[in-house]
């Protein structure tokens, strides 16, 4: 077993551990960057599992399964995330002039001059 694979677990634990306390405290912004950086943690197991041998991957997986229900829970607890404030979109007066007008000569209104 690589002593990487086990600080890996561990890494993902100590942050699951972290986010569930933020979560008890009422810190949902500490929690879901402590649940990011465990899913992380997680994904980067899984990307090694193809090259592990069978006592690794038992070891692992057994570990890593109740890691993962612990992940899905604090994901769970964390509140939506919300806008600061609502506001309906306003117009732009900018992009209601038509850019190739803008710049260009006036045409001359016609002239009384040219008639005979």
């Amino acid at each position: 077993m690589d002593d990487a694979d086990l600080k890996a677990l561990a890494a993902v634990s100590e942050a699951l551990s972290a986010a569930e306390e933020h979560l008890a405290a009422g810190e949902a912004t500490a929690a879901g960057e402590r649940v990011d950086l465990a899913a992380e943690g997680l994904t980067a197991l899984r990307a090694r599992w193809p090259s592990l041998n069978s006592a690794q991957r038992r070891l692992i997986g057994a570990t890593a399964a109740p890691l993962r229900a612990r992940l899905d829970a604090a994901r769970a607890a964390l509140p939506p995330r919300s806008a600061l404030t609502q506001a309906p979109s306003l117009a732009d007066p900018e992009q209601e002039i038509d850019p190739d007008a803008v710049g260009a000569p006036a045409a001359a209104p016609p002239s009384s001059a040219d008639d005979p």
